[in-house]
């Protein structure tokens, strides 16, 4: 018989916690944001998981997918519908429907949707926050599918700008853009 340390108790129920239940193709709450071309519906917020996680609908039309990237959060995918390539320290990986990665805090990672159909992920971060970041610099949009509304120049350049000003608030990091002065 091997010798078991002794643990704590479990906690008492919260019972100021509720049941949450989340239906994106219906619940009018639902909060649906457009970024970098891809559809993001909010399910969870960290709120609503008292800090543990947050839960992320993503809606990836072809040739969508965000930027390189790192943040200091958990992030797991799984793939519900299509697939996606996924870019973690310079290899890439396809994921099809019904495979789960786990990308690791705070490692450079991508994905893309290089098919000519959309795909759908379930997204769990932990810790959560950023469901806020999106929320703060995404468009919203109506429903889980919509596509967000493209940015002119000066969008665009709006975009960047507030991307930048709120990502060391939200603990996350994007490469530079390419340099575009050809002189």
């Amino acid at each position: 018989m091997t010798d078991q340390p002794a643990s704590a108790p479990v906690p008492p129920d919260d019972l100021s916690r509720t049941l949450t239940i989340a239906r994106p193709e219906v619940d009018q709450g639902l909060v649906h944001i457009g970024l970098v071309g891809d559809t993001y519906t909010i399910l969870m917020t960290g709120e609503e998981t008292a800090g543990r996680y947050t839960l992320i609908d993503m809606h990836v039309p072809p040739g969508g997918g965000p930027p390189p990237h790192r943040h200091d959060c958990e992030e797991m995918f799984t793939v519900l519908d299509g697939e996606v390539q996924v870019s973690f320290r310079g290899q890439t990986v396809v994921a099809r429907t019904g495979a789960t990665i786990n990308v690791p805090a705070n490692a450079p990672h991508a994905f893309t949707n290089s098919t000519n159909a959309p795909a759908r992920l379930l997204c769990m971060c932990t810790p959560p926050g950023l469901e806020e970041f999106f929320v703060l610099v995404g468009q919203p949009v109506g429903s889980r599918t919509e596509a967000p509304p493209p940015l002119d120049a000066q969008g665009q350049a709006a975009f960047i700008t507030k991307v930048n000003a709120l990502a060391p608030r939200y603990r996350m990091e994007l490469p530079p853009p390419p340099d575009t002065d050809n002189s």
